[in-house]
């Protein structure tokens, strides 16, 4: 047994001095263990960035002591553990053992954990970024017996913990920051909406916002521009109409309705005669934010969706960077030798480029799009598709087209809402 001190002794004092510091140390290393260990880095990562100006401040201080995580763990324990140890022999010296261990389980338990924890759980950043420097001077001192340590909890389980979300976990706490979710976000339901349907797009595929084939509307490559076609086609609506040759499901093409201003239904002209556009094709797996990157390309914002209908040709996954094997090409089938007019591909070149350019885009964006746009004015004739009379496209026999998809049906996904033209009465292509 130690030396016990009577009251009023000046060791009795230092003693109590010591105990109280102890007691504080020890529920300072506790409340510290909890509030900054219970920030991921991630988190510390956006308050930095996009915070309030305190929480900014405030987690720049952080981020540098806790980038170590398993060596601020090992010292915050550490010097924990030495001031629990300690509190109880400093204790035994002025009353009896098991007045010691008494007095010593309460004052941990009350200003060691649960007082100091409390606090540090609901204002662990601030507390947090007021004792950096402290704990940068405990992590010296400790450093080495705590970095051996540390160093063996990386081996063992490793270092990295991002933090971060999956898709499905991230949805829920979209949801749950909503305003109609009742816990006190600020997103509107649209916001939500749109942000779920942008995490789901990656996992949904061309055959889940597909036109069926039986639903499409699309005109033979024989047929005339008549009165009653073009009557037809002002019915539908549509600004863009699939071709096909010989048979519905032979797509080959497709139809910018713009194009037919010119056209007089009186002259009957032929469809084969005026400008079809080669349009692309894609697999019934394809994931739909494939297509809408190549869809933002320009070339074409409509494609045909064929599935594999052979047993004997091996499946083969979707491409991530191309839409199928067929070039995302527009182009212009010429009949006859009849050449196209290069001032209406200039036209419709540079009318593509300017719908393209997003309303207060920044540089970048518009730098991007420029691009894209100059690319594709280099050879006006490149997205051209010559073909002779009896060589017209055909479907291979090993796939079949099962319907159409365009750009309004993945933005439909996106927004998980239909998009009501003004003069539509059907889906519009």
């Amino acid at each position: 047994m130690g030396v016990e001190y009577t009251c009023c002794e000046s060791e009795f004092f230092n003693h109590i001095v010591i105990i109280v510091f102890l007691v504080i140390f020890a529920g300072m290393m506790s409340g510290l263990t909890l509030g900054l260990m219970s920030l991921s880095l991630v988190d510390l990562e956006v308050l930095a960035k996009s915070g309030t100006p305190s929480d900014r401040k405030n987690a720049a201080k952080i981020l540098p002591v806790v980038q170590n995580q398993h060596l601020l763990l090992c010292t915050l324990l550490i010097c924990n553990a030495a001031a629990m140890e300690a509190l109880p022999i400093f204790l035994d010296s002025l009353i009896s053992a098991w007045g010691a261990i008494l007095i010593s389980v309460t004052l941990i338990l009350l200003f060691g954990e649960i007082i100091p924890q409390s606090l540090c759980s609901r204002h662990g950043l601030t507390i947090g970024a007021t004792m950096a420097p402290f704990v940068r001077v405990l992590v010296w001192i400790c450093f080495p017996i705590a970095y051996p340590i540390g160093k063996l909890l990386d081996y063992l389980l490793g270092h990295q913990n991002s933090g971060l979300f999956r898709r499905a976990e991230l949805k829920t706490l979209v949801h749950f920051h909503g305003n109609h979710a009742g816990k006190g976000g600020e997103l509107t339901n649209d916001e939500t909406t749109i942000i779920a349907g942008a995490l789901e797009l990656h996992e949904k595929r061309a055959g889940d916002a597909m036109t069926p084939i039986s639903d499409i509307f699309s005109i033979d490559i024989d047929g005339k521009l008549d009165r009653d076609l073009t009557n037809l086609i002002l019915e539908k609506g549509h600004s863009r109409i699939p071709i096909y040759f010989d048979q519905p499901t032979n797509i080959i093409g497709l139809l910018l309705v713009k194009n037919l201003l010119t056209i007089h239904p009186a002259d009957e002209t032929l469809v084969r005669n005026v400008t079809i556009r080669k349009i692309p094709r894609v697999s019934y797996t394809m994931r739909l934010d494939d297509i809408l990157n190549e869809f933002q390309k320009g070339h074409s914002h409509m494609a045909v969706v064929t599935r594999e209908c052979n047993k004997k040709t091996t499946d083969q996954p979707a491409s991530n960077s191309a839409l199928a094997h067929n070039s995302v090409e527009d182009v212009i089938v010429d009949i006859d030798d009849e050449r196209p007019v290069p001032e209406k591909i200039t036209a419709t070149s540079s009318q593509k480029g300017k719908s393209s350019l997003p309303n207060g885009g920044n540089n970048n964006s518009a730098r991007r799009i420029r691009n894209r746009s100059r690319m594709s004015s280099k050879d006006m004739y490149a997205d051209i598709l010559r073909i002779d009379e009896n060589d017209l496209p055909n479907i291979p026999d090993d796939e079949e087209v099962v319907g159409i998809i365009t750009m309004e049906d993945i933005i439909e996904e996106l927004l998980q809402e239909e998009i009501f033209d003004e003069t539509d009465h059907t889906k519009h292509l």
